[in-house]
């Protein structure tokens, strides 16, 4: 064994003691079920929160522009990667986040990833000055991802803190480059929401501009599913990979904005176009969603049921207000036995654990779907009930 592969083992060695290491589980969809390891299963761990990438209608047009424009779009945006159906797409996606123009990314993590370096350079570019980021610090990994790829050391507020936020423009009042308030509206391990309204008038107030991640509550949330930033940002990314049942990612805010990441953000620059198949789920997903009302009602009346229960029951699920639901744990290695303990009752949620979330929060983290009755989620309250019973009595 050279020092590589000693290094490594040695590097999992610490994950397997710490009760963190990560594998990956193949696992078959069946309707509504999952097939995990011989086992049927309910899926209370996904992001499909509408249960749009079972949709007929999604399937059908991936498949037809599938057939129609081929498997992939061949080459970069810039090179001979943009299809008609890209900037046809693009338009419908601006009118339904209420912005001038949206461009289309391969995914979240990309567009967070390559637009925080587009951002500094543009700082730099106009006013000589690195860009200064206040992050909340719930953020995604990508958001601060971005951040490192940017060579920027960031401002970090507390979570939802707009106090705290406030203390922070004043502190930096005089530090000069552009100034960015970056949050997400739904957080993707809490559940929470963030008040764009406020972060709105707080960024008018300090001469700062509002960037918002809205992965968790783009068709969920908001105005027929716009979300919540409803145009209240000056940057909104939004995914086609969650309640939008398909693949990729849209930024939205103003022409000169999308122009100019089309010039800057090098994510978009040197990557293969979204392909055909993606478009085609994205564009009928946006036929569907407006008229979704009923479903995004059910789905967060279940989910204030479900949290009532487990709070009524002694346990915290943290300040979740929308369809995810962090059952808080604290201990790495408890939170795995409870998540096999569902498992064994017919419910799949992962544990989620450091360094995914802070020590000593690990949790799990319950996401429902709009498709899931009133007796399903009561069946899940009884077996989370009775799974977390059994590791820590009360």
């Amino acid at each position: 064994m050279n020092a590589l592969q000693s290094a490594l083992q040695a590097a999992l060695h610490e994950r397997d003691r710490q009760h963190t290491r990560r594998h990956l589980v193949p696992m078959e969809r069946q309707g509504g079920s999952l097939l995990r390891q011989g086992r049927k299963l309910v899926d209370v761990t996904s992001n499909d929160y509408l249960g749009l990438a079972d949709h007929p209608l999604l399937r059908q047009r991936a498949a037809d522009w599938t057939e129609r424009y081929g498997t992939g779009a061949r080459a970069s945006r810039l090179v001979s990667g943009t299809l008609p159906l890209h900037t046809q797409l693009e338009e419908k996606l601006a009118r339904f986040k209420k912005s001038e123009a949206a461009l289309l990314f391969a995914s979240g993590w990309q567009a967070n990833a390559s637009l925080l370096p587009a951002l500094s350079h543009l700082s730099r570019q106009q006013t000589g000055h690195p860009a200064i980021l206040f992050m909340d610090r719930l953020n995604h990994a990508s958001l601060h991802h971005g951040c490192l790829a940017a060579g920027l050391r960031q401002v970090r507020f507390h979570h939802n803190d707009l106090a705290h936020l406030e203390t922070l423009l004043d502190r930096h009042a005089d530090q000069k480059g552009l100034k960015f308030i970056i949050t997400e509206t739904v957080f993707s391990m809490d559940g929470d929401r963030a008040d764009i309204p406020a972060l709105r008038a707080l960024a008018d107030r300090h001469g700062a501009f509002l960037y918002v991640d809205e992965a968790h509550a783009t068709a969920v949330l908001g105005p027929g599913g716009c979300g919540l930033s409803n145009g209240l940002a000056d940057i909104t990314m939004s995914t086609a990979s969650k309640a939008l049942g398909g693949m990729g990612a849209f930024v939205t805010g103003s022409r000169a904005l999308c122009d100019y990441l089309v010039n800057q953000a090098s994510g978009l620059i040197y990557s293969t176009a979204l392909p055909p198949a993606c478009l085609g789920a994205l564009d009928a997903a946006l036929e569907i969603v407006p008229s979704l009302e009923a479903e995004r009602l059910h789905l967060q009346h279940q989910a204030s049921r479900l949290r009532q229960r487990l709070n009524d029951a002694g346990w915290k699920t943290g300040p979740s207000s929308t369809q995810i639901i962090p059952v808080m744990i604290g201990d790495s290695e408890t939170a795995l036995h409870v998540a096999r303990s569902l498992e064994e009752k017919g419910f799949l949620s992962i544990a989620i654990r450091p360094p995914t979330v802070p020590p000593g929060t690990a949790r799990l983290r319950i996401a429902l779907e709009s498709r899931l009755s009133a007796t399903t989620i009561d069946q899940l309250g009884d077996a989370l009930l009775d799974s977390l019973r059994s590791v820590t009595p009360r």
